[in-house]
């Protein structure tokens, strides 16, 4: 279904929620707002099928309709693995039954994955998930994640970021509006959509992110993918 959401406008602007109206139409949505998207996913099945371990557990955090984990479904190329998809959003859970149906290997938990133990896991995907956490939160996150990595295991981390100078945020700013209006956004649609995702989705510097996962104990951090303001990051344990 193409998204509609915020073509008409409205009185009132909510905060961005991932409920049965953004489930419906998330794969639209996902696509025409977020450059680089497919290569992403396709990086995710590639990372995998070079870091994850036989007998090891692969966590997909913030699932929404489960793209990611089918990505490292693909990449699985070792016995005994299996993918646990979690998400917090009942009708993103729901929503991705449809597409998961034919891989049992992914287990779908619907849960806040700040309440879930990760343990014995060669590969997690964070796939523009922590931008949603309070930034001071993220820290104690992020080291829980790493306490149930195994040893050579890769976190994968794909976010919405900020830049360390006004003419970079200017100019990476203006790039990801043309490549929305690109895809057939309209100037309506994507300004409430800035409304409902302001205070909802916190982006921060690379530079932020790379020192906050060393700091944690990965001993490699490096970026592997940028398209305007939306990057993708690896942390090796």
């Amino acid at each position: 279904m193409k998204d509609t959401i915020y073509d008409e406008p409205l009185e009132r602007v909510s905060g961005f929620r991932f409920d049965e109206k953004v489930a419906r139409v998330f794969p639209d949505m996902i696509q025409r707002s977020v450059p680089g998207y497919k290569e992403i996913l396709q990086g995710i099945s590639l990372f995998t099928a070079y870091h994850v371990q036989p007998g090891t557990l692969c966590y997909d955090l913030g699932s929404s309709l489960g793209a990611a984990s089918l990505a490292m479904r693909s990449g699985i190329h070792v016995s005994d693995v299996d993918i646990i998809a979690i998400d917090n959003s009942l009708a993103m859970i729901r929503e991705s039954k449809h597409y998961v149906r034919n891989a049992p290997n992914i287990h779908l938990v619907c849960a806040d994955f700040r309440d879930v133990k990760i343990h014995d896991a060669s590969v997690v995907v964070l796939n523009y998930t922590l931008q949603f956490l309070p930034p001071e939160e993220r820290a104690e996150r992020l080291k829980i994640i790493y306490e149930g990595m195994r040893p050579n295991g890769v976190l994968i981390i794909s976010e919405k970021i900020n830049f360390p100078t006004s003419e970079e945020q200017k100019f990476q700013y203006a790039m990801h509006l043309a490549f929305k209006k690109a895809q057939g956004y309209s100037n309506l649609e994507i300004s409430q959509k800035r409304t409902a995702l302001e205070n909802v989705l916190i982006a921060e510097t690379f530079e932020a992110h790379r020192k906050r996962l060393l700091n944690i104990g990965f001993k490699q951090c490096f970026q592997w993918f940028q398209y305007f303001n939306f990057i993708s990051m690896a942390a090796i344990k």
